[in-house]
């Protein structure tokens, strides 16, 4: 069966989400940005002080290559995978790409006080979330499908992704 690759801006509930379908499915759940931190032995704050966004981005494309040959399983993408157009391109091959989308408020309340987000941590959390939503909307739009999770329980979320699974998995 084909992969289910979660992508969406940061907080959007790729990774719960992702394992609570792939338990749903009796699939391998992979997680790209624990992948980036086994391939480069950094935590991903530690990659972007050392090295740079540009560099972190490179991992991130090596790491869903390797997700992205898997066989049956859901993986959860970093919020810029969509930034590299080659890294669709790649979760296409062997899956389906379904965009989870929420709105600012609920992906502030998701984040908290998490300091291991480095592409927000200068200015307003606020302001820069709605400024990289702008910014990045064009790319999501690149998914199969999007799914508006931002009233959704989990479970609810699981559910609708399955429900969308089913219908795109024969494409």
């Amino acid at each position: 069966m084909k992969n289910i690759a979660l992508t969406g801006f940061m907080a959007t509930g790729k990774t719960v989400v992702g394992k609570k379908v792939a338990d749903i499915l009796s699939f391998g759940f992979i997680d790209t940005d624990d992948l980036i931190e086994k391939i480069s032995g950094m935590k991903i704050p530690e990659i972007f002080d050392k090295f740079g966004e540009k560099y972190f981005r490179g991992i991130e494309k090596i790491a869903v290559a390797r997700a992205s040959r898997l066989k049956n399983h859901v993986i959860s993408t970093g919020g810029g995978v969509v930034l590299n157009p080659s890294n669709i391109v790649q979760l296409r091959k062997h899956g389906v790409v379904i965009c989870l989308k929420v709105n600012p408020e609920v992906i502030l309340r998701n984040i908290g006080d998490n300091d291991k987000r480095p592409i927000l941590a200068t200015g307003d959390v606020y302001e820069k979330i709605k400024a990289l939503l702008a910014e990045r909307q064009h790319y999501y739009e690149f998914a199969d499908y999007t799914i508006d999770v931002s009233n959704m329980s989990i479970d609810d979320a699981a559910l609708t992704v399955l429900d969308v699974y089913s219908k795109l998995k024969t494409r």
